[in-house]
């Protein structure tokens, strides 16, 4: 039965914005069907879910043409978190910007091309995690930068479009490099469907696999935005209108850990970049959140906290255990919440103060209580505050970094510790000036920091005009910082399902014998 549900996953999301498309101009109409198609989708990836972790994974051949020939859509345990976690996400954000475009108009989201092109880029991501192979993964990712790049130039300002072009120049650098990677292994292989690939795999010689393997990972790595990749971010997703920040910021780097997911369970589980994946999640967890203490603006502060606790994600990965991928699945769904939360709010506060800029805001706590509190609950998860979830996050990290117990691991968890602390001084130091200090007081400490702000790349140096927050954008915030402390009420039920997600991943025999019932691992067919 829940079979018949996967392609609906991608198939209303992509019918809905070639409905939305054929209405035009016609805004009210456009909201109703986005909001009822991101609503089904939620929907149908909560049955996904709970079939999936009862009944076990499913696989799809569509078109019924027989694997490997035809396109394979898989879902299992970390498939189908991922679908429901992405789909509330994109429902929230899609409320949020709906009451900003109630309020507004239709500025900065322009109805005619704004809620075609959102379906579209939820059509990609939904894409990417029921794909059985990498040219379907492929095709995914193309689906989001089309349709990311659209997003990110609304309004078509000239920082927007500066940010725009870097994203898509480095986006289509990551995409010929995956393509690439999918043309040698096809050539060497054959195939592109993940399980055959796998199980042919180590008819390979040892060289041969590591430059595909790092291929991928490079590949993958600038979609995930890890360390030395990670440059493009801080400047390309600030610049967005609030709501598109917030999903970008939740969800698109993301798919690149989940893409590395895939490729390190199921087509390279052997250990041999291990090491190196540890290194560079050290990198990421520290040059990120080293980058945020440097910044002055709210929204590049969380992009570069972003970037670090990317490292956190990869370090679970790296770690090449079940434990270490548990741990990774459950701060994938801590962060993509917790982190749009936090791009929500600081919307909010933008509407709210006329800038994102520490050094020329003051006094929300006074003036716009609510937005302080649905800003301090995430910052403090964020930051890693027992007990909520980036706590249970960490410790689930650590403790599985721990049970390596060699002298690197050890540095990873001193590093860790360290990041966390940094993060939570960044987090404070925007609570302290934007929101605790008196707007009094603006003026007197403006001078010392202006010149920093000035010259960071971001749009928010000014002060623009406050704006009253309309209730939807409110509710929406409210609602995501519900779901973040769901996370730590559940958090028991919540890891156990990311325990028996990351034990399906444990070495790629399970993952073959699904997809392709019979065939032996390593003996090709």
């Amino acid at each position: 039965m829940i079979t018949a549900l996967v392609p609906l996953v991608v198939l209303v999301p992509l019918i809905a914005a070639a409905l939305t498309l054929v209405l035009g101009r016609r805004a009210r109409p456009q909201r109703i069907v986005a909001a009822l198609a991101l609503t089904t989708v939620l929907a149908i990836s909560i049955v996904l879910l709970i079939g999936v972790d009862q009944q076990g994974a499913v696989v799809v051949e569509a078109g019924n043409w027989p694997t490997p020939f035809g396109i394979v859509l898989v879902v299992d345990r970390l498939a189908a978190l991922m679908l429901v976690v992405s789909s509330l996400v994109l429902l929230a954000v899609l409320v949020f910007s709906i009451g900003q475009g109630l309020a507004d108009g239709d500025d900065e989201t322009p109805v005619s091309i704004y809620y075609p092109t959102y379906l579209i880029l939820t059509t990609g991501v939904m894409v990417a995690f029921v794909a059985g192979d990498l040219f379907n993964l492929y095709v995914g990712f193309e689906i989001l930068l089309v349709a990311s790049y659209v997003l990110i130039t609304l309004g078509g300002t000239q920082a927007r479009i500066r940010a725009g072009v870097t994203y898509v120049i480095v986006s289509l650098l990551s995409s010929i490099l995956f393509l690439s990677a999918i043309g040698m292994i096809y050539g060497a292989l054959g195939t592109v469907n993940l399980a055959q690939i796998a199980d042919r795999m180590s008819e390979l010689p040892i060289d041969v696999q590591i430059v595909l393997h790092v291929m991928l990972l490079v590949a993958f790595g600038i979609k995930a935005a890890v360390f030395p990749l990670s440059f493009w971010l801080p400047d390309s997703y600030p610049s967005a209108p609030a709501p598109v920040t917030a999903a970008f910021a939740g969800l698109l780097t993301k798919i690149g850990v989940y893409a590395i997911i895939r490729a390190e369970t199921v087509i390279f589980p052997t250990p041999e970049l291990n090491p190196a994946l540890m290194v560079v999640a050290l990198l990421t967890m520290v040059v990120g959140a080293l980058g945020a203490v440097a910044q002055a603006d709210i929204k590049r502060i969380l992009s570069f906290t972003l970037v670090s606790h990317i490292g956190y994600m990869i370090l679970g990965v790296a770690l090449g255990t079940v434990a270490g991928t548990a741990a990774a699945i459950y701060y994938i769904v801590h962060h993509i919440v917790v982190q749009t939360t936090l791009f929500l709010a600081a919307g909010l506060v933008e509407r709210e103060a006329g800038s994102t800029s520490i050094t020329r805001i003051g006094g929300l706590l006074a003036s716009a209580p609510l937005v302080a509190v649905l800003f301090f609950i995430p910052a403090l998860s964020l930051g890693g505050i027992p007990p909520f979830s980036g706590f249970i996050g960490k410790l689930g990290l650590f403790e599985a970094t721990a049970e390596q117990g060699d002298a690197l691991a050890y540095v990873l968890i001193g590093a860790g510790a360290l990041v966390s602390l940094l993060t939570l001084y960044a987090l404070v130091r925007v609570w302290n000036l934007a929101f605790w200090r008196p707007a009094a007081d603006v003026d007197g400490d403006e001078s010392r920091l202006l010149r920093a702000v000035e010259e960071a790349p971001d749009s928010t140096a000014t002060l623009a005009e406050t704006r009253a927050t309309p209730r939807l954008m409110t509710l929406s915030t409210v609602g995501m910082v519900i779901v973040g402390l769901s996370l730590t009420v559940f958090a028991g039920p919540l890891y156990g399902l990311a325990d028996r997600a990351a034990q399906g991943l444990d070495g790629s025999s399970d993952y073959i014998e699904l997809v392709l019932p019979g065939a032996t691992t390593g003996e090709g067919e």
